[in-house]
């Protein structure tokens, strides 16, 4: 079913790029469709891979826009996927203060949210294993 008439850019966006298949997803793809929460276990995987060769990668608005993007996706999100957590975390941890700080305001706080966040779920295994059963 097509987005509505009236719908917004981004709504119209996210519907085409719903039936994109997933390897021409592009960066900036990635990025919008992480952002919206949308297919996130599928998605999610094609971006850490890409942010484990170029964590600042410049998806479309500014340097380490996908990383970003991934770090606020929902933890729920990340419970279905924890050794790709894990790896993103360890390009987190050894990101120079330096590059850090030459972020957009607010980004140190939410990298350092990110993976103390995903410290605390690794360390409980059972909770993400429990919550790949259910699914």
């Amino acid at each position: 079913m097509p987005p509505a008439a009236d719908a917004t850019h981004l709504v119209r966006t996210v519907h085409e790029l719903r039936c994109v298949p997933l390897d021409e997803l592009r960066p900036a793809d990635l990025r919008t469709l992480i952002s919206q929460q949308v297919a996130l276990p599928y998605v999610l995987p094609l971006a850490v891979r890409l942010l484990i060769e170029e964590p600042l990668l410049d998806a479309y608005f500014y340097e380490g826009d996908l990383l970003l993007a991934a770090v606020n996706a929902p933890a729920s999100a990340w419970a279905l996927l924890p050794e790709l957590c894990a790896r993103l975390r360890t390009v987190i941890t050894t990101l120079p203060e330096t590059t850090v700080a030459g972020l957009p305001r607010g980004a140190a706080e939410e990298l350092a949210h990110f993976v103390t966040m995903q410290s605390a779920f690794l360390r409980a295994p059972a909770i993400g294993a429990s919550l790949i059963r259910e699914v």
